[in-house]
């Protein structure tokens, strides 16, 4: 027997009779000793002991519950306001602001025509007012320049105070076309500020307010949105002018609009002022506009007579 072998038996012997393990104890002994039972198996990894979860944290994500990406929102669209037919104001008797001077449009075979007097203030004494007939109060003929900012407008180019007109809602506004905003007549000793809106008097507004103001709101409601996709649809310097052209729409209004007569009580004027901005913006933003119908209303025919019953009674409807 070799040397080792014969130092484990005797280390063996010498154990204590309580310290000897059984059979099964020696044998496992042995194979650790050895390198042959447990100790020859890779350990196994310790496994995590999972968190408690915390009241009022969020619970694991399942990964098949997680949010998509959604579509992104169809682009906005332009609001669209009808556009006002150059009949409704033909034949009409408009002041400017309601309040001094005339104008009438009228068709002319195919053409239009407008008588204009234009209300202004003395050369000699700017206390005291005075008018003026354009074409000594005869016709002068409109040349057409189509729609380029929605609106129907006419020009009275070669007029002694060259003018346009854009057909708005029961109303037209006028603005003079060379670079000064008074036209003078020397000989008539006036100078005339034609450029405002020229509409009915205010007497006949005060009735609708109620209705233009709900009006008014849906015109602000179309500037606004039309105005927000044109800044949406330019980048960088693009949107200043943009920006200012606004700014200038709301003082513009105020100037135009602060002196027709009652405005403050009816509002007319501030609505068809927005009107025409919200069409122009939808107009150069690529949509054309409906043209709004003017067409009268259908006349209810009466029923016919029925002998011996009146026909406004009612009554002819149960007559044998």
């Amino acid at each position: 027997m070799s040397l080792p072998r014969t130092l484990l038996v005797l280390s063996a012997l010498a154990l204590p009779a309580a310290l000897v393990p059984g059979p099964a104890s020696a044998q496992n002994f042995f194979e650790e000793l050895f390198g042959i039972g447990r100790a020859a198996r890779p350990p196994v990894p310790r496994q995590p002991v999972p968190a408690e979860p915390v009241p009022g944290a969020p619970g694991p994500v399942d990964p098949s519950q997680e949010a998509k990406p959604t579509a992104p929102p169809p682009p906005r669209q332009p609001v669209v306001l009808r556009t006002p037919v150059e009949d409704n104001v033909f034949g009409q008797d408009l002041m400017l602001n309601g309040l001094t001077g005339g104008l009438k449009l009228e068709r002319a075979g195919t053409g239009v025509t407008a008588k204009v007097t234009l209300p202004g203030t003395k050369i000699s004494q700017p206390t005291e007012s005075c008018t003026v007939k354009l074409s000594a109060g005869a016709p002068v003929a409109l040349t057409s320049s189509g729609k380029p900012e929605g609106v129907t407008r006419f020009e009275a180019a070669a007029a002694e105070c060259p003018l346009r007109f854009e057909i708005l809602d029961g109303s037209v506004l006028a603005t003079p076309l060379g670079g000064s905003a008074i036209c003078t007549f020397s000989a008539a000793d006036c100078a005339t500020t034609p450029k405002g809106l020229w509409g009915p008097p205010a007497a006949s507004l005060i009735a609708r307010s109620g209705e233009f103001d709900s009006a008014r709101g849906t015109a602000d409601r179309a500037v606004y949105d039309n105005y927000k996709i044109m800044t949406q649809r330019v980048r960088g310097q693009d949107v200043r002018p943009i920006v200012q052209e606004q700014a200038a729409f709301s003082s513009d209004r105020e100037e135009i609009c602060r002196t027709y007569a009652r405005e403050g009580a009816h509002g007319f004027c501030h609505l068809r002022y927005t009107e025409a901005r919200a069409i122009s913006l939808a107009t150069r933003l690529g949509v054309t506009a409906p043209t709004a119908s003017v067409a009268p209303r259908p006349v209810r025919r009466k029923p016919a007579a029925v002998d011996g019953v009146n026909p406004d009674s009612g009554a002819a409807a149960i007559a044998e």
